[in-house]
C-alpha cells in the first residue's frame, strides 16, 4: 500500500524558465519526445512571450496535452512596477511569502541595461549598500533569476527599433551572484543562447564582491563579462566597507583577476568603486587605486585588460555615508586616466525611485537575523520571537 501510495501522489510541475536549452532537451527526451520540441518551446517563451501551451499552434493537441500534466511556464508576480523621470523602470517581483526583489531596466544611448537580482537579500553586509540591510533569506532559482529577464523583456518589447529595447544584462542586484553559482550560470546561458534572449557574451556581466575561488570557477565554465565590486585600493579600508576583504584580501582577489583575463584573452574586468565622501575618494586613494591596476600591465595592456568605473554614492535611509562631489570624483578620474587608467563616471540613474546602484532592498524575510537573534535568545535563557 505504500508503494501505491506514493506512486499516486502528484508529481511537482517542472517550469519552463528552470531549464536552459539542454536541459530542456533532455526533459523533452524524458518524456518520450524528440530533443527538437525544446526549440519549438523556447522559442515560444522566450521569442513570443507565450505562457499557455495551448497558444503554441506548431505542436500538436497530444503533446500539448502532455506538456500541461508535467510543465507550466510561470513568471515573477509583478507586485508593482514604477518608471523614473529619467526613463528608468523598477519591478518589485514576489518570490514566495512575503519576500520579494528587484529588478531595474536603464536605458541610456541605443542600449537598455537590465539589472537583475541573484538572491532574496545579501549577507555579504557591504557597508555602503541598501541590500545589506535587508538580511538574506534564500538564493534564487533559475526560474526566479531568468523570469525577470522575461518580465522586463515582455515590458519593453524586443523590436529592433525600439528606443527601450533590452541590449544587456548585468548580475548587479540584490545577492551576490557567485553565491549562487550553478543556478545563475544556467540563467546566463539562457539570456545568451540565440533560442533564449540572444544576448552576446559581452553584453551579459556578472559582479561579484571577491570570491576568488568561484572567480576561477566562472572563468573555466562560462563566457560573460567580469565586474568585481573594489571599492577601496588597500585591505584596511576595504575589510571595512567589504568584510567579504578579510578572507579575500585584495592581493588574492587581484591575482584571480588577472587569471580571468589571461584565460579568456579579448576580456575585461571592470572594478567598481563607489565615491564616498572624505572614507576612498582622496588622491592619495586614487595613486593607490593607480598601482593596483600595474597588474594587469603597462597602459596598452591594461587598456584592453581592465578599466575602472567611479559610481558616485546613492544615499538610503540610516547610512552614514555621503556622496563625493562632482569636483572630487573628476579629480579623481584624472589622476587614474593619466595613469594610463581607463576610468568612467557612471552617470546616477533612477535615484528617483530608489533604483540606482546599491540602493536596492526589495522584501526580505531575513532568516540571517531571525536566526541570529533566535540563537541569542537562547543564549541569554529568553524567549526567541521566532514570528514572521
Amino acid at each position: 500500500m505504500c508503494s501505491e501510495a506514493v506512486a499516486d501522489v502528484d508529481q511537482p510541475l517542472t517550469n519552463i524558465f528552470g531549464m536552459d536549452r539542454r536541459g530542456m532537451e533532455d526533459f523533452f527526451a524524458g518524456l518520450g519526445e524528440k530533443r527538437f520540441r525544446a526549440h519549438q518551446i523556447m522559442k515560444w517563451v522566450y521569442h513570443r512571450h507565450a505562457t499557455d501551451f495551448d497558444e503554441m499552434t506548431d505542436l500538436g493537441k497530444a503533446l500539448r496535452a502532455k506538456l500541461k500534466d508535467h510543465a507550466e511556464i510561470v513568471p515573477p508576480k509583478v507586485i508593482f512596477d514604477k518608471p523614473s523621470t529619467d526613463g528608468t523602470h523598477k519591478w518589485l517581483l514576489g518570490m514566495d511569502g512575503a519576500n520579494a526583489i528587484e529588478t531595474v531596466f536603464i536605458p541610456d544611448k541605443g542600449r537598455g541595461t537590465l539589472c537583475v537580482s541573484s538572491q532574496v537579500g545579501c549577507g555579504l553586509n557591504c557597508q555602503f549598500c541598501s541590500t545589506a540591510t535587508q538580511g538574506f533569506n534564500r538564493n534564487l532559482s533559475v526560474a526566479e533569476i531568468i523570469g525577470q529577464v522575461w518580465v522586463a523583456a515582455r515590458h519593453l518589447g524586443n523590436v529592433p527599433h525600439r528606443e527601450r529595447k533590452l541590449t544587456n544584462v548585468v548580475m548587479m542586484g540584490m545577492g551576490e551572484p557567485l553565491l549562487n553559482f550553478d543556478n545563475v550560470v544556467t540563467a546566463m546561458s539562457i539570456m545568451r543562447d540565440d533560442l533564449g534572449f540572444g544576448l552576446a557574451n559581452k553584453r551579459v556581466t556578472l559582479s561579484t564582491a571577491g570570491l576568488v575561488p568561484m572567480i576561477d570557477r566562472l572563468g573555466e565554465e562560462s563566457d560573460v563579462s567580469l565586474a568585481v565590486s573594489l571599492h577601496a585600493p588597500v585591505d584596511e579600508l576595504r575589510t571595512e566597507l567589504v568584510p567579504l576583504n578579510r578572507k579575500y584580501p585584495i592581493a588574492e582577489l587581484m591575482d584571480a583577476c588577472v587569471r580571468y583575463v589571461r584565460r579568456k584573452p579579448r576580456s575585461s574586468i571592470t572594478f567598481e568603486y563607489t565615491m564616498m565622501k572624505g572614507v576612498n575618494d582622496q588622491p592619495g586613494h586614487a595613486r593607490q587605486l593607480a598601482r593596483l591596476m600595474r597588474g594587469f600591465g603597462n597602459a596598452a595592456q591594461m587598456k584592453d585588460a581592465a578599466k575602472v568605473n567611479l559610481i558616485p554614492f546613492n544615499p538610503f535611509a540610516g547610512t552614514r555615508f555621503e556622496r563625493s562631489t562632482e569636483l572630487d570624483i573628476r579629480a579623481f578620474q584624472k589622476i587614474l586616466l593619466d595613469s594610463g587608467v581607463l576610468t568612467t563616471v557612471r552617470r546616477t540613474r533612477g535615484d528617483d525611485i530608489d533604483a540606482a546602484c546599491g540602493q536596492l532592498k526589495g522584501q526580505v524575510l531575513d532568516r540571517t537575523r531571525r536566526q541570529a537573534e533566535f540563537r541569542k535568545s537562547l543564549k541569554e535563557g529568553g524567549t526567541p520571537d521566532v514570528a514572521a
